[in-house]
């Protein structure tokens, strides 16, 4: 490897830091369906590429750019996080504390905690990347494969029985389970006008995002946000998120909410600040060990690394590859670039905030979540934002804690393992054929009806 090769990769990063930065920003564009469209689309690029660009390489600078995406997404989706209540998958147990934080005019401290721990997740997965690629390479691969289906059923145990309200954790993590597997495995349409998108965009914005904003509107006006401008964490907690991370990059069932949960379950620290900071580096975490285990196992364990690894191939396979090492160091490049932009995301919104008055601020996040989920996943994703929302106000009225419902994740995936899933599928398609049926023959005749006589 020359100096040439790195300074495309410096490029490849680049470009995938802006699509990174574009996805973590905007509220229900994912990196994974970039990640997929860059994917389809490689037979394009290859040959646009292939002749400024030695062809053996090709492959190596797309997949740069699609890790280089992940990771800063992985920093940057914080800000529509703590600042609009609309969380992405990885950060949705920061919603809460960061509108704590909102409400106490330290959105800024929310936004540079997130940055600080997306940053030390980084720096340490990369630090450890190539001793933990050997380490699984000698064997420990096999074992950890093994035992995929208890660590899930520990998390989901461990967050019911640690909780407050035992029983009430218990009936919301199986009301958000089941609802979670509706969503992920009976096959309901997520198509709006902008295409098809995904429903855990509603799924997590119902249960994680509408109800702090509903509790938001009876209350006070948000103060003036004012930037202590430090960091105003440490290391220490995204140091804590590095083991849970690394977990959440290997069992396909524990995601990195469902770490966050568990990492939050047995944490003593109930600072808002140090939380955010610990689920941030989680998810970033995620997104970097990602890549370990694609060349390791041969598997991707997310929608980026299935698309690396469409377009790859083996090229990630063996120990400390030239591919693994350059994609190592564009994901150093993102980090970089990713707490910039964070920092430079989150004092616009911060602006923003103090320029326009809660009420109506409020009410018009409101209506762009809606606006988005119908937009990209139809009626249909509206209907599982309505039902989701009505859950996620659960919690509050309970007296539980809202990180059971980080069951809708963990549900469907346990299911998934034990192999329930086609079977449950096969036994409830049915009624939801039959709600089809009705509601397009309800269209029909309301169509049927408004005509002209």
């Amino acid at each position: 490897m020359g100096p040439d090769i790195l300074v495309l990769v410096l490029s490849a990063g680049a470009v995938g830091a802006a699509i990174g930065s574009f996805t973590g920003i905007v509220p229900g564009i994912h990196v994974n369906t970039l990640a997929a469209m860059m994917a389809a689309a490689y037979p394009a690029i290859d040959g646009m590429l292939s002749g400024p660009v030695p062809a053996e390489y090709v492959p190596t600078l797309v997949s740069c750019c699609i890790v280089s995406a992940s990771v800063v997404h992985s920093f940057v989706d914080f800000v529509p996080s703590a600042f609009i209540g609309a969380p992405d998958a990885d950060e949705a147990l920061s919603v809460l504390p960061a509108h704590r934080l909102l409400l106490a005019g330290e959105g800024m401290t929310a936004v540079r905690a997130a940055a600080v721990g997306s940053a030390v997740g980084a720096v340490t997965s990369l630090a450890l990347a190539i001793p933990l690629q050997w380490i699984l390479l000698q064997g420990a691969a096999a074992v950890l494969d093994s035992i995929t289906l208890g660590v899930i059923a520990v998390t989901l145990a461990s967050i019911v029985i640690w909780s407050e309200n035992r029983l009430a954790s218990l009936i919301l993590a199986l009301l958000s389970g089941a609802l979670g597997f509706a969503v992920m495995n009976m096959g309901i349409p997520s198509s709006g006008p902008l295409g098809t998108g995904t429903l855990l965009f509603p799924l997590l914005t119902g249960l994680f995002g509408i109800p702090p904003l509903l509790e938001r509107a009876g209350s006070a006006n948000i103060p003036r946000q004012v930037d202590i401008a430090r960091d105003p964490v440490g290391p220490g907690p995204g140091l804590k998120g590095v083991l849970t991370g690394c977990m959440a990059g290997w069992f396909p069932g524990i995601t990195a909410t469902a770490a966050a949960s568990l990492a939050s379950v047995f944490s003593r620290d109930r600072d808002p600040a140090r939380f955010i900071s610990l689920t941030s580096s989680i998810g970033t975490v995620t997104a970097v060990f990602s890549v370990v285990t694609l060349s390791v196992s041969g598997s991707g364990r997310s929608g980026t690394s299935l698309a690396v690894k469409e377009i790859i191939g083996d090229g990630l396979t063996g120990f400390c590859s030239d591919s693994f090492v350059l994609i190592l160091f564009s994901i150093a490049v993102a980090a970089a670039v990713g707490y910039a932009v964070t920092i430079a995301a989150g004092k616009a919104m911060s602006r923003l905030l103090d320029a326009v008055p809660a009420e109506p601020l409020g009410n018009a996040v409101l209506a762009l979540i809606f606006a988005l989920v119908l937009l990209l996943t139809g009626p249909w994703g509206t209907a599982v934002l309505v039902v989701s929302a009505l859950v996620g106000t659960l919690p509050q009225r309970l007296g539980a804690a809202r990180v059971c419902l980080a069951a809708c994740l963990m549900v469907p995936a346990a299911m998934s393992q034990t192999g329930l899933s086609q079977s449950i599928c096969s036994f409830l398609g049915w009624p939801l054929r039959l709600v089809k049926l009705i509601i397009r023959g309800g269209i029909t005749v309301g169509s049927i009806c408004r005509r002209p006589s």
